[in-house]
């Protein structure tokens, strides 16, 4: 079991918010294959003040979708007050803080990464959201600003300090985003300084990644971003991999195929026809990955508007690997 301040969970492995990508069709999709706690887009401070039409779609929920993070960004404390006191009319049950995001839209503005070079002020921050809640908070890091600056130990340790209840910590600095090699021994150190649970976020793929991670950090948790995109089954495999050290056979084409018109079809009934038939086009080529002789299907699913269209391009696909 898995506990960050009050919530207790039975599952060690997460779904990281992504931009884009974790909205309630994506998360309820891959709570079916083991999901247990899930996070939706990270959601702007100053956004979320204003409470602007697209963030609160963003925040969108129903009854079923529990336990459900909220991930927040932002570096003005003034915001953060007024962001607090709107997020707190949703229902949640837990608030994560990032200060990892290396977008550099992002980090010009002082938010995510780029408070990791004001440790200080991160910590003000957090204390305001720690007392602002009343569910637990977390701090989304990464090893440091860059190769020569890795101060991850320092900052969470001082999150710690701050009242934070975990902190999920990306193995790799803002300067190489999501390239080169994610560094298992920072997440180690960091997992040896602090009391409250670390949450491993790099890299995880495969069952393989997963275990690896666990082994080589001793983390409380993986958190899986990237890896789930076009494949909600690795939930599923990650846990039996981790209880058996057997990897269970992968889907099929047409199983594949079916996950997807089923992903499809959520994203129609939430965003309407056409919306949710051009928002699916981001995640075809992540489920048709891998499948040959798809290239000119791929080109004619940049222009389908309706779930029909796109779910007989998803068939054909899944028929040319027979």
């Amino acid at each position: 079991m898995l506990k960050i301040g009050t919530l207790k969970l039975k599952s060690n492995l997460i779904l990281a918010p992504m931009a884009g990508i974790t909205d309630l069709p994506f998360r309820m999709l891959n709570r079916r294959f083991g999901c247990e706690l899930a996070f939706v887009e990270m959601i702007n401070s100053s956004s979320i003040s204003h409470k602007s039409k697209r963030t609160q779609k963003m925040i969108s929920s129903n009854k079923f979708e529990r336990p459900l993070g909220m991930q927040l960004l932002g570096c003005e404390e003034k915001f953060m007050q007024r962001a607090m006191d709107v997020i707190n009319e949703y229902d949640f049950d837990i608030l994560d803080f990032n200060a990892a995001c290396p977008v550099k839209k992002v980090v010009r503005r002082g938010e995510g990464a780029a408070l990791l070079k004001d440790p200080g002020k991160l910590s003000r921050i957090l204390k305001i959201v720690v007392k602002k809640t009343k569910v637990p908070v977390t701090v989304k890091i990464r090893s440091g600003w860059d190769k020569d600056s890795i101060n991850a130990v320092e900052v969470a340790l001082s999150c710690q300090d701050a009242g934070a209840s975990g902190v999920f910590i990306h193995g790799r600095t803002r300067a190489q985003g999501y390239s080169g090699v994610v560094d298992y021994g920072i997440i180690r150190e960091v997992k040896k300084a602090i009391k409250i649970p670390v949450i491993a976020s790099g890299d995880i793929f495969s069952p393989q990644f997963a275990k690896r991670m666990f082994d080589e950090t001793g983390s409380d948790a993986v958190i899986i971003a990237r890896g789930a995109l076009g494949n909600p089954w690795i939930f599923r495999e990650i846990t039996q991999y981790l209880k058996s050290g057997k990897i269970i056979d992968r889907p099929s084409p047409q199983q594949v195929a079916q996950v997807a018109i089923e992903h499809l079809k959520m994203c129609v009934d939430f965003y309407g026809e056409r919306n949710g038939a051009i928002i699916f086009r981001k995640f075809f080529s992540r489920y048709t990955k891998g499948f040959r002789k798809v290239r000119r299907l791929r080109e004619l699913s940049s222009r389908v508007k309706t779930r029909e269209e796109m779910a007989e391009i998803i068939r054909k696909c899944a028929d040319l690997q027979e």
